[in-house]
């Protein structure tokens, strides 16, 4: 019996073995077509490695390192790299709309991978706990919804001097979580998300509320209590939290007087937390309109469709 068993672990590894040599001789067989002078040759091979997909980019790289057959080949072969990114991406997007959970640390991460798909996806979880364990050291239940914020930002913006970039606000490395973890600086959306991602996984009822032209966010009423201090909101919202401006907080009628500035009529969500599905969406518009002011076309063009895909 264990002989038997042997030799069919023996023949399967034998399979494996060799179906993996094929796979490997077929992706270096591509790689040395790419640079063929007939472009229909070109975009066949390149069809093909974008269906491998990610298993297809060491051989890529290697090519590009080692092989030197002039700069046409050089930039098909980045061309293809970016490709098969891309299309990871949009298959990792698409998984994360379709998912129950959708998570939105996730999402944001996935939104990061389209500018650095090597990202260090551990780093940012342990920067993220290092912040949070930070917080939680200091807070108890005893506090009030008002104290636990106002530790929060002492912690996030004092100890760990995260702040609104002003000078460069329309940055698209704003928008992207592990560029705003590492330069402690970012527009309102990165920061908020953020600030929810930390307080919710601490049990804060802190989430995104997206307005025209802006993002704050909303601590939400969970334990009712306005009603024992009788000033309920109707839209189950204690305070709002303004993490560009380094956590002020407000109230209802300063979202009022700001839409009222802008002309716009007073709609329920522009008081009430979005869907994650919506604050990644609006990262990727942000990120759009980021690389439509640097003329950066093909980007824009790339990024209105990953945006479609959360529509």
């Amino acid at each position: 019996m264990i002989k038997i068993w042997i030799g069919e672990f023996r023949q399967a590894t034998t399979e494996y073995i060799c179906q993996r040599m094929h796979v490997t001789s077929s992706i270096q067989a591509l790689v040395q077509l790419i640079d063929d002078p007939d472009e229909s040759v070109f975009e066949h091979v390149r069809d093909q490695l974008v269906k491998i997909g990610s298993e297809a980019i060491p051989y890529l790289e290697n090519s590009w390192e080692t092989d030197y057959y002039g700069l046409l080949f050089q930039n098909r072969i980045e061309s293809i790299i970016h490709d098969i990114q891309f299309e990871e991406v949009k298959s990792k997007l698409t998984a994360w709309v379709q998912s129950t959970e959708k998570d939105l640390l996730q999402g944001a991460i996935i939104v990061a991978k389209y500018q650095y798909p090597g990202l260090d996806e551990p780093k940012i979880h342990e920067s993220l706990q290092m912040i949070r364990r930070d917080i939680w050291l200091e807070l108890n239940d005893n506090q009030t919804a008002f104290e636990q914020v106002k530790i929060f930002n002492r912690v996030f913006f004092g100890l760990h001097h995260f702040h609104g970039d002003n000078k460069n606000f329309h940055s698209s490395v704003n928008s992207y979580i592990n560029t705003v973890l590492e330069s402690k600086k970012g527009n309102p959306l990165s920061l908020c998300l953020i600030y929810s991602i930390i307080a919710q996984s601490l049990d804060l009822p802190i989430y995104g509320v997206n307005l025209p032209n802006h993002f704050v966010l909303a601590y939400m009423d969970a334990k009712y209590s306005s009603f024992a201090i009788n000033q309920q909101n109707e839209f189950g919202v204690l305070f709002y939290i303004n993490a560009f401006s380094k956590g002020s907080i407000f109230d209802t009628n300063e979202i009022k007087d700001f839409l009222n500035g802008l002309n716009l009529n007073h709609h329920r969500e522009y008081f009430e937390p979005c869907s994650n599905t919506s604050v990644i969406k609006r990262m990727l518009t942000n990120l759009i309109s980021s690389f439509q002011q640097v003329g950066n076309i093909e980007k824009v063009e790339e990024l209105k469709t990953l945006r479609e895909l959360v529509s």
